[in-house]
């Protein structure tokens, strides 16, 4: 019976410390190509959330967020604009934040990106949320159509690719 009773208390605790600093998500949408890939449940990326560095810092520029949408539905995107900051698209497909040029990740086609708010040219406010991208831009729904994310909506940094075994590795 102890050992019953130890084995409930040790799943508990599992359990807990899961449910406190992790979230599994199964990647269904191509808008983070190529660092997070998958179409469906049946051929989606399933991602490690860490939720315990947001207790500790703010995301940084180009990491990798989990959230909730106003839908309710968990989205993964990349972070470009910080709160306080603003992000414009120039019409020669420079983006800036506060006025600066900003160096972009190689993967990121930038002659997609001048649509929805950036479509103008103007700075685009963040607020105090998150401006955030997809990696897909063509076929990415993100705050170029929805606005900055709140950091209340935010649950973590995606952290770790865990299924399919052929793309296993951190989330970069």
């Amino acid at each position: 019976m102890r050992w019953i009773e130890r084995g409930l208390a040790v799943f508990g605790a599992i359990v807990g410390f899961y449910w406190l600093t992790m979230d599994i998500s199964v990647v269904i949408s191509p808008s983070m190509q190529p660092t997070l890939m998958g179409t469906n449940p049946d051929n989606g990326d399933r991602v490690i959330t860490e939720k315990v560095s947001r207790w500790v810092r703010s995301p940084r520029r180009w990491d990798v967020i989990t959230f909730i949408n106003d839908d309710g539905d968990k989205r993964m995107k990349r972070v470009a604009g910080l709160p306080g900051e603003s992000v414009q698209m120039l019409q020669n497909g420079e983006l800036l934040i506060d006025g600066q040029p900003v160096e972009c990740p190689e993967w990121l086609d930038l002659k997609y990106l001048r649509y929805g708010n950036l479509i103008d040219g103007k700075p685009i406010p963040c607020g105090d949320g998150y401006y955030v991208l997809g990696d897909d831009l063509k076929d990415s729904d993100d705050s170029r159509f929805n606005g900055p994310v709140p950091p209340h909506r935010i649950m973590g940094r995606a952290w770790l690719i865990v299924w399919p075994m052929s793309r296993v590795g951190w989330v970069r």
